[in-house]
């Protein structure tokens, strides 16, 4: 098994620009309101000073006072106002950049090429997809926002302060070099530390998984005690990992614990020296006194989901991963005519272990061929490729001169692979059938469920607009084959590659199903992977394959005269 790899800090960067760049006039609006809602908090605080200053000068009268209270209370209604809206448009923009993660993260993960998927380890990939993302959903939707608004407060606060007194401005930043280290320090490791901790639990998920599936053969085999050892060590490591994070977090936390206090406290102090040598207004030591208590707020917040945010980092850092197999969608000429052509293709799925050598073939529009061999033969691989659900090691699979797998790529469904598995999605029955041809009108749907033969669909309740899966309509295996045919006839391939889709079904769902390939069948190419020499006795040609390699080609009869692999295979599956 083997690991998807890790965006670095570079690639992170320019993917958070990406994001951030898809939004950019939301953006802005936050920052303004958020900037806006700092000012307002300045208000209060500012009239506050006034009021004491003017009454420690006996300036005031009780009519002012109360204009100045008022005043305090309709900042304050502001300051609210505005701190709640800007939350909600931070909080919006937060789930607008999750929703562009989630979409792109199923997106590389669906493109992944199948020689990756087949060497992955599961936890690895599962854990990307599902804690990865949801960690950085929750950094993307309050950690960001959270962070840029504390950050625009502190602006506004430290400027404000400067403007009223540029030596308690200074004194106010005495607790900044201390910010500065102990970030730095705790940056200078976070990375790696929750790096860890994400493959560690990664491991555990994998560990998980192997366990659950594999409970019966790990009984038999008596079994037990080495996965109990393998399962202690993995969340041994995953302990330690954790750990490590914990140790991180007890440094940061302490140290800016006391760095939010330090500024209140100096400016207090200074601006009462300075006060008493008559250095400075009682209203200016107020009010900076006040300001710099706001600003402990915003450091907290700050303080606090920089923590996140390195957890969300190193999940995004994963997560970008993803994609480092994927490669862009070509740009792929029209295919001159439908005719297949295998030329020299040699594939492995593990390095130094070929699973096909040198295969040729041609297969012509209109043409059924059919595929066999013994087990492990390569049966389904070369059907894979000519499906181009992944792409040769060496030599060409090409159909109407172009690269099956590049047309794939870009979304041209010319040749589909149907399989013995299918897929019910939740969703609507218009849903299901459409992810084929997200624009064919509601008519080519419904004539596709006829074409397969899907009377069921005529009892659903709501038609089209049926809600399948868990919470709605449970379709039973020959219906769910049946749905996924008609998808298949939505999508309206020139040729079809079946291995063996039904046989896995018990005979009776067996017969609906072949009933319903036999209608997707027509006016179409036909490579069918015959596991059962019944089915490839009526191909118009027979193609055999021994050991990776294409060792016989032609009819039944022709193959049959010939008394070679074939024939010993057709003896054999006669019982002769």
């Amino acid at each position: 098994m083997t690991r998807l790899p890790i965006a670095d800090r570079r690639e992170v960067r320019q993917a958070a620009a990406r994001l951030l760049r898809g939004e950019r006039r939301a953006l802005a609006a936050v920052l303004v309101l958020t900037a806006l809602s700092a000012v307002s908090g300045l208000v209060g605080p500012y009239l506050l000073g006034k009021i004491v200053g003017g009454v420690e000068a006996g300036t005031l009268t009780l009519s002012t006072v109360d204009q100045l209270a008022l005043g305090v209370l309709g900042a304050a209604v502001v300051h609210l106002l505005l701190v709640r809206y800007s939350a909600l448009r931070a909080a919006r923009l937060g789930e607008r950049f999750l929703a562009s993660l989630r979409e792109e993260a199923v997106t590389r993960t669906l493109a992944l090429p199948a020689r990756v998927v087949d060497r992955l380890s599961t936890g690895d990939l599962m854990s990307r997809v599902t804690s990865d993302v949801g960690t950085v959903g929750q950094a993307l939707r309050d950690s960001v926002p959270e962070v840029l608004a504390g950050a625009t407060h502190l602006l506004v606060v430290f400027v404000a302060v400067f403007w009223l007194d540029p030596v308690l401005g200074l004194v106010s930043l005495a607790g900044m070099p201390f910010v500065v280290w102990v970030v730095r320090w705790y940056l200078a490791r976070a990375r790696d530390a929750y790096l860890a901790e994400s493959e560690a639990n990664g491991d555990v998920a994998e560990m998980s998984a192997a366990v659950g599936e594999g409970s019966r053969t790990i009984e038999t085999y008596g079994l037990r005690a080495r996965m109990l050892a393998a399962a202690d060590g993995t969340i041994a490591r995953s302990y330690r990992a954790r750990l490590r994070t914990l140790a991180l977090r007890n440094v940061l936390f302490p140290v800016t614990t006391f760095v939010n206090t330090l500024p209140a406290v100096l400016v207090l102090l200074v601006g009462g020296f300075f006060y008493a040598a008559d250095g400075v207004r009682i209203e200016v030591v107020v009010t900076a006194v006040l300001w710099v208590w706001r600003l402990v707020e915003p450091m907290d917040r700050i303080l606090f989901w920089v923590e996140f945010l390195q957890r969300g980092g190193a999940s995004f850092a994963r997560i970008e991963g993803i994609g480092a197999h994927v490669e862009p969608a070509p740009a792929v000429r029209e295919p001159d005519g439908d005719r297949i052509e295998v030329s020299g293709v040699h594939y492995s799925y593990v390095d130094g272990h070929e699973v096909l050598h040198g295969v040729d073939l041609v297969v012509q529009p209109g043409e059924r061929l059919a595929i066999v061999g013994v087990s492990g033969a390569g049966k389904s691989t070369l059907g894979r490729l000519i499906a181009g659900v992944d792409r040769p090691g060496e030599g060409s699979v090409l159909v109407g001169g172009v690269p099956v797998a590049d047309l794939a790529a870009a979304g041209e469904q010319r040749i589909v692979l149907v399989t013995q598995e299918h897929h019910v999605f939740i969703g609507t029955v218009r849903e299901n059938l459409a992810m084929a041809a997200p624009d064919a009108p509601d008519d080519r749907l419904l004539e596709a469920l006829q074409t397969v033969g899907a009377a069921w669909f005529e009892e659903l309740p709501e038609g089209l607009d049926t809600l399948l899966g868990a919470g709605g309509v449970e379709l039973d295996p020959a219906q769910a084959q049946q749905l996924a045919l008609a998808r298949v006839e939505v999508a309206d391939p020139h040729t079809l590659v079946l291995d063996e889709a039904t046989s896995s079904l018990d005979p009776a769902t067996a017969r609906h199903a072949e009933r319903a390939i036999a209608a997707v069948r027509e006016r179409r190419t036909v490579i069918a992977i015959a596991h059962r020499l019944q089915t490839a006795r009526d191909a118009d040609r027979i193609a055999v394959v021994d050991a990776g390699r294409v060792v016989e080609l032609g009819s039944h009869d022709d193959l049959v005269a010939r008394d070679g692999t074939y024939a010993t295979l057709w003896r054999s599956w006669h019982g002769n």
